[in-house]
């Protein structure tokens, strides 16, 4: 297999560039990752007084990889009746997201049981990491310099506080709203919730742009 997949990438003409030792500041875009996620997670060790089994902290290790890798790269289904996004989970297991188990996990679970602590725990690092990752990719600059408008068409993201662990939910814009110097403040989307398409009105702040429709 290991043969197969060298002469494959080698006819392809594609070749591996590894970093040097103690140079992590050349892997800009996944070092940002982990430092967001090693912030997150000192932050949740600190504020609580939780001791941790080693298979409690390997399998949550785990969660938090699974979740970092199931951030969206781009929708392969355009249609918001049947979203899919492709993530880099997928590339990797070749299967798409698992959802979470169904159940309510508080804080109050993080003294009880191993599992239901880990439960806890991923679902605190999820609405940490979900709050934080996708303002990274809203570009906040001075309005200097002129952007570009959602348009109808383009496919966004929805940022919503109430969404499962590894759930991303996606949109396609059907009217846009600009004011009165032009700038677009507020969007139309067509999203699906729980097999039913809805249509919702949104500020964009509350959307990221995940695929222009150009």
């Amino acid at each position: 297999m290991y043969k197969t997949v060298q002469t494959y990438l080698s006819e392809q003409g594609c070749s591996w560039e590894f970093n040097p030792p103690d140079a992590s500041h050349m892997g800009g875009s996944w070092e940002c990752m982990i430092g967001i996620a090693r912030r997150i997670l000192d932050s949740m060790f600190f504020q609580q007084n939780t001791r941790l089994t080693h298979d409690v902290l390997c399998t949550l290790m785990a969660e938090v990889t699974a979740i970092m890798n199931a951030r969206p790269l781009l929708p392969v289904s355009m249609d918001p009746e049947k979203p899919f996004i492709l993530s880099r989970s997928m590339l990797l297991t070749q299967k798409t997201g698992v959802p979470p188990p169904p159940g309510d996990f508080t804080d109050k679970d993080l003294c009880t049981k191993q599992w239901r602590q880990f439960q806890a725990l991923a679902n605190q690092f999820w609405a940490r990491w979900s709050r934080e990752y996708l303002p990274s990719l809203q570009h906040r600059q001075k309005w200097t310099m002129p952007r570009r408008n959602l348009q109808v068409g383009d496919i966004v993201l929805l940022r919503d506080k109430q969404t499962i662990r590894n759930c991303w939910p996606m949109a396609r814009i059907t009217a846009t709203y600009p004011g009165k110097d032009g700038h677009v403040r507020k969007v139309e989307v067509k999203t699906t919730d729980q097999g039913s398409v809805k249509t919702l009105l949104k500020p964009i702040a509350e959307t990221v742009l995940l695929l222009p429709k150009d």
